[in-house]
């Protein structure tokens, strides 16, 4: 079995070189069957990594620990959830699963695109094994799943505490199909260059790519959070850890290409700016892996440390000399036609959040490389802590939650007198209102947070106003009732009213950000019968219970949580103490309420007296609130239209 893994491996890479040969002999002379035996070489490559995986999985699953990552990663008596997630916990199963991925959306973009984009086949399949090369490279020669022991232990050393948590066993898959989805459109880009296409089909070919790409990203990165808040123990959801910050770069810089790709498709503008946001998409999701991966971080999300780091450098740097030569050998096909209008126009509040959200990258970026830099230059890494990024990133969060508000309310090329003053009274009013109250109402008086609020009210108007139109202009033109008419809307227009939801799934996620302005924390030593008040909670500490099963033992402290006297919830945090691998940890209790969670930490005990740190966070269900409705707005703008399908059949028939 372990042979048949190895091979596996093995022939996946003879047949990824050779279809990396056939597909680009294709090209010169229209040898059509060199291209049919290139796609199905790819298809070769995704059945052998497929028979790969489900070796691994089956090693996992049996708990065979001859395999050297099997007896790193689980142990006999792991729970088969989590043997089965251990696939991903480490790095070889991660470069496994990368290509994975990989292999699987490329066999389905090159079947979806055998007729429709036939001319930029071969380059497809040429670029997407060779990023697959790589990965098998690695898996093959430095860091190979399937490496046997010479003497196989009687018992492996058992997942990490902290990844025995269903977050993790979701986030991590999730960030890779975000990372690994960016893949497609980055290679349709640079295939579009190499065959001189001035058209924008490879945009439309990979608009519901990058959103998939894209709403996983999403979601990769607020299951990564609600995991810091559930399991880490420290109160919060986000760190500024590098890790987290990896994941967060593709996700503003793909952000910004959805945007900026609309302008491409109805102006035929900023051509040039799109190719430079995707291939930096693409490498900043290799580099993610590269930071989450190589060892070359200290991170409580960087659980490998090994020597695959330079191999990395080398294919990021091979990709930026491919990448930036194609771009600049055909500068002169990108050349737009077209030029902005006015400053008041769709397309200028576009730009505009373009340029703050890479501009939100750079900083994030550089924050996360300077201690690399500073230890590689002075021999001491210069830590840039959380205070430097919040500095940075609440004005730029502020003047993008304006354009969110602003794009929609302003009209293509140019926005007239009567335009502004018809879609801007109502948001501006409701804005101004909020304002005055919050301003009295609010117990602190933090500039940023209420007018954070304040544009919160303002796009919220924004879009529920563009719902009202639609709804109503419907409703006349159909003669049909309320609610036939808003799903009809929703319906028939998904590009663009699902872009709405999203929009406000992200204000939600504002809503939540916003919130820990207002954070409450006490911290106490208290004894059983003795209470903590705090807001208007009471928590009385009842008892303390020791609990050992085969894994571990339990120490939980029983709370009662009361408001104004009443009996609300009982809290039981927890701290737990693994033998095996010696480590502890931290199970909060959380009590949580559309408007505010009560977060209790179980940090020290000393015979019943129990240290427990507590703190009131503010708004932070609406955090996972706004991931599902993203989550709902992005399937309405991918689900495809029976029209346009029809429509593409008869284009692809009369095109052959």
């Amino acid at each position: 079995m372990i042979q048949l893994a190895n091979v596996c491996l093995i022939l996946a890479m003879i047949f990824t070189i050779y279809g990396i040969f056939t597909s680009l002999l294709s090209v010169s002379g229209q040898r059509d069957y060199l291209l049919v035996s290139a796609e199905r070489s790819l298809y070769a490559v995704f059945g052998y990594i497929i028979l790969a995986s489900f070796c691994l999985t089956l090693f996992l699953a049996a708990s065979d620990f001859r395999i050297e990552y099997v007896a790193s990663y689980t142990s006999s008596t792991l729970p088969l959830f989590y043997k089965v997630s251990a696939f991903w916990a480490g790095q070889k199963g991660s470069l496994l699963l990368w290509s994975l991925l990989l292999t699987a959306f490329s066999s389905l973009a090159i079947y979806q695109n055998r007729r429709r984009n036939h001319d930029l086949v071969p380059y497809l399949i040429a670029i997407l094994l060779a990023v697959n090369l790589f990965f098998l490279f690695l898996l093959i020669f430095i860091s190979n799943p399937f490496e046997s022991l010479p003497r196989p232990p009687r018992e492996g050393m058992g997942l990490n505490p902290l990844l025995q948590n269903p977050g993790m066993v979701f986030h991590p898959p999730s960030l890779y199909i975000g990372f690994v989805g960016f893949s497609i459109p980055f290679a349709f880009a640079m295939a579009a260059i190499i065959k001189r296409r001035r058209d924008n089909d490879w945009i439309r070919s990979t608009r519901r790519w990058t959103l998939f790409a894209w709403v996983f990203l999403t979601l990769g990165n607020l299951l990564g959070a609600q995991w810091a808040y559930v399991e880490l123990g420290w109160g919060g959801y986000w760190a500024w850890d590098p890790v987290e910050n990896a994941a967060l770069m593709p996700w503003l810089t793909g952000t910004a290409f959805l945007h900026s790709v609309m302008i491409q498709e109805k102006k035929g503008m900023l051509k040039i700016w799109n190719m430079i946001l995707i291939i930096t998409t693409f490498l900043l999701t290799i580099f993610g892996t590269f930071l989450t991966r190589s060892g070359i971080i200290s991170s409580v999300h960087a659980f490998t440390q090994t020597g695959i780091g330079s191999y990395f450098v080398i294919f990021m740097i091979l990709i930026v000399i491919f990448s930036v030569g194609c771009l600049f050998r055909r500068l002169d096909l990108l050349k737009s036609k077209s030029q902005f209008d006015s400053i008041l126009s769709r397309e200028s509040s576009f730009l505009f959040q373009n340029v703050i959200l890479i501009g939100a990258a750079f900083a994030v970026l550089w924050g996360t490389i300077f201690p690399m830099i500073s230890e590689a230059v002075r021999g001491t890494p210069i830590t840039v802590g959380a205070l430097f990024f919040n500095q940075i990133m609440v004005p730029i969060g502020i003047i993008l939650l304006l354009l969110i508000g602003v794009g929609p309310l302003i009209a293509w090329r140019k926005a007239s007198l009567g335009n502004l003053k018809k879609n801007f009274l109502i948001p501006l009013l409701a804005t101004l209102v909020a304002g005055v109250v919050l301003y009295f109402k609010l117990p602190e008086r933090q500039y940023y947070p209420i007018l954070s609020f304040m544009l919160i009210t303002f796009v919220v108007m924004t879009i529920l106003i563009e719902f009202y139109r639609g709804t109503t202009a419907r409703r006349k033109s159909t003669g049909s009732g309320v609610f036939q008419a808003f799903f009809t809307l929703i319906w028939k227009g998904k590009r663009r009213y699902g872009g709405y939801i999203v929009h406000l799934g992200v204000i939600f996620l504002y809503i939540g950000i916003t919130g820990s302005a207002f954070n409450l924390e006490r911290e106490v030593t208290m004894e059983p019968g003795e209470t903590l008040s705090i807001k208007n909670y009471t928590l009385r500490y009842d008892s303390l219970k020791n609990q050992t099963d085969e894994h571990k033992t339990s120490v939980t402290a029983t709370l009662q949580l009361l408001n104004d006297g009443e009996s609300i919830a009982v809290l039981k945090p927890q701290r737990n103490f693994y033998r095996q691998s010696e480590q502890s940890t931290t199970e909060v209790a959380i009590y949580s309420t559309l408007l505010e969670d009560v977060y209790v930490i179980f940090a020290t005990f000393d015979h019943d007296a129990v240290n427990l740190k507590v703190l009131v966070n503010p708004l932070v269900m609406w955090l996972w609130i706004g991931g599902w409705v993203m989550l709902i707005g992005t399937v309405i703008a991918i689900w495809p239209d029976r029209g346009d399908r029809r429509r593409e059949e008869v284009r692809y028939d009369v095109a052959g």
